[in-house]
């Protein structure tokens, strides 16, 4: 990832409803949601929320593709992980052992007791 895809990225999260819209997505992968389902979930105008994943489409972090009469948007988890890669490529300066908690944080994602929320 190259500086100004971070900085498109980060434009586009840097807003409450469109950060909230990613984590939702992420939380529902593989399947996704329609775009009716991601507006009600956030509570969010549906015409609102074709802005909103207009630009998150537009940053490469999700992705639309129709379904009968529906459009399901998914998190580009690869764009998500280059994002966060990014952030911390360079991290440590040779001393892995400081990076050792965020290691371990990540290193348990998959092991959460909450199931994916629809709020």
């Amino acid at each position: 990832m190259d500086m100004n895809s971070a900085i498109s990225s980060f434009a586009a999260l840097a807003q409450s409803t469109r950060l909230e819209v990613v984590r939702l997505l992420v939380r529902h992968e593989p399947a996704g949601l329609p775009a009716g389902e991601i507006a009600r979930c956030v509570s969010v105008p549906h015409n609102t929320m074709s802005a909103h994943l207009a630009i998150l489409v537009r940053a490469g972090l999700i992705e639309a593709r129709r379904q009968s009469r529906s459009v399901i948007y998914r998190a580009r988890l690869d764009s998500i992980r280059d994002l966060s890669s990014y952030l911390v490529k360079d991290c440590c300066g040779g001393r892995p052992e400081i990076c050792e908690p965020l290691i371990v944080e990540l290193a348990s994602c998959g092991a959460s007791s909450n199931p994916p929320s629809t709020a």
